[in-house]
């Protein structure tokens, strides 16, 4: 049975509990032995709370027996990134820097609302130093693996989530995307990661890099995404640039299907990005089962040339704000890459922040028109499959930084959009492949949608199963 729950997604799970097939303290004792098990590893952890875990699971149990659970996730197994504020447990964000000692007596509002519906806590999952690159390895915690092949990277900064998901140690977790941080790993390991709406849910304390920043699921499948946006994605008064309380449930609307959606596919963004072929393949695959389900698609581009230089102004500034009180022994503690776009960050000028913004806003107007025109864009999340782990770029690439290997994330970070990946397929090397699915602004529901109909029709594929890759299959790497 172990194996079998840490198979299970979040709705199987509840569904289990509600026709007594079994209880919140054997689906959480599966996760925690299993993420035991994996740890060594791929290392997505940086700390597990197994005896407060098992206490929460109990009186979920409880609750569950009495037919009275507490909210929509009662008893389900969840995970944190070490970002986001958890109470009770230190957030050091993957950084030597934040000193460990402390109350840690207040919750983000996303971990404040799995909380309140009666999540289970596992523990907090590996980030690379303030979520600064996409990949994950810090001087705190060391390097994060993939769990297809722990010799390469999981890709990041939610490495640790997309790894503790893709190997069954707990069905949810909270990432964040700056650039690409929930998308990045969740394609490079296989699941299900949604960057919603910038807004759409609340964060707090606000990030260092700004209205980048979005906090988003990651999953086995749409389906739990949705759950998962239902109980986070509700406002807080401590963000005052959260959005309202959705109209209608995300869960509620993933049935309508796909039929008759308008959907523009770019394989390349006009040329702009060179994609290895059997990424290309994979993905085209995903595109032509979103119009044998009904979808009207055209392979066009939409108007904009990469915004890097933009993308970096914002990033560098972020990255020189959030280490800019440290003192000079406390710089020679940092990630070297860390430090070194922290330094370019200081250089720049208010005019340049906002030359920056002006190109941020007129790509937002590019994409607003686009989608009068098409109700959402596929493109690859990745031009590439997961690399060596413990490098910011591939060896041998010639990218300097990791916004050379993501151009198809970052741009919807500047504009704020939602927008997904969903596993489809692997390449030579059984290292997945995702696609990306972005929507317009507020447009959550259609690329939930959208996601939702290629699992149901079983066109997605993370390469990870009950008789795929198991704890026995990895061996401990160094990290």
């Amino acid at each position: 049975m172990t194996t079998e729950l840490t198979e299970l997604t979040a709705v199987r799970l509840l569904d289990g509990y509600r026709r007594g097939e079994f209880s919140p303290v054997e689906a959480t004792r599966a996760a925690l032995d299993r993420a035991e098990e994996i740890q060594p590893a791929v290392n997505a952890f940086v700390r597990l709370d197994a005896e407060g875990a098992l206490a929460r699971a109990a009186e979920s149990a409880e609750r569950w027996r009495r037919g009275e659970p507490a909210g929509l996730l009662d008893g389900v197994p969840v995970t944190v990134k070490d970002i986001l504020l958890q109470r009770g447990a230190p957030t050091l964000r993957g950084s030597r820097t934040v000193a460990e000692r402390g109350s840690w007596d207040e919750d983000a509002p996303s971990v404040a609302r799995l909380r309140e519906h009666g999540a289970v806590f596992l523990g907090k999952t590996t980030t690379p130093e303030f979520g600064w690159k996409g990949v994950t390895d810090s001087p705190l915690s060391g390097v994060t693996r993939n769990p297809h092949d722990p010799a390469r990277t999981a890709g990041g900064s939610s490495g640790g989530s997309a790894a503790a998901v893709a190997l069954g140690a707990g069905p949810l977790s909270l990432g964040t995307d700056g650039g690409g941080s929930v998308r990045i790993p969740a394609s490079f390991c296989g699941i299900f990661g949604l960057k919603p709406t910038y807004g759409r849910v609340p964060l707090y304390p606000a990030s260092a890099f700004g209205t980048l920043s979005h906090v988003g699921p990651m999953t086995r499948d749409a389906a739990d995404a949705a759950l998962l946006l239902d109980v986070i994605g509700v406002p807080d008064a401590r963000d005052w640039s959260g959005l309202d309380r959705p109209p209608t449930s995300f869960t509620s609307g993933l049935a309508h299907g796909i039929r008759g959606l308008r959907i523009a596919y770019s394989p390349s963004l006009g040329g702009q990005v060179a994609v290895r072929p059997a990424v290309a393949a994979a993905v085209r695959r995903g595109v032509e089962r979103l119009a044998a389900l009904g979808a009207y698609v055209e392979e066009t581009d939409p108007d904009f040339t990469d915004p890097v230089d933009a993308f970096h102004t914002l990033w560098f500034s972020g990255a020189a704000r959030v280490t800019e009180k440290l003192t000079r022994q406390q710089r020679e503690l940092l990630d070297p890459g860390l430090r070194e776009i922290s330094a370019a960050g200081a250089r720049l000028s208010a005019l340049d922040y906002l030359a920056a913004v002006d190109v941020r806003t007129e790509l937002g107007r590019r994409m607003g028109l686009f989608h009068e025109r098409y109700d959402l864009l596929v493109t690859p999340t990745l031009p590439i499959t997961a690399f060596e782990a413990g490098v910011e770029v591939p060896k041998g690439s010639g990218y300097r930084r990791w916004t050379g290997w993501t151009p198809f994330t970052y741009p919807f970070n500047l504009t704020q959009q939602p927008a997904a990946t969903v596993p489809v397929g692997s390449d030579g090397d059984g290292l997945p492949v995702g696609m990306q699915i972005v929507g317009a602004r507020h447009r959550d529901d259609l690329v939930l949608r959208a996601a939702h109909a290629l699992f149901e029709a079983g066109a997605t594929s993370s390469g990870l199963t009950s008789s795929g890759l198991t704890p026995a299959g990895l061996t401990p790497a160094d990290s």
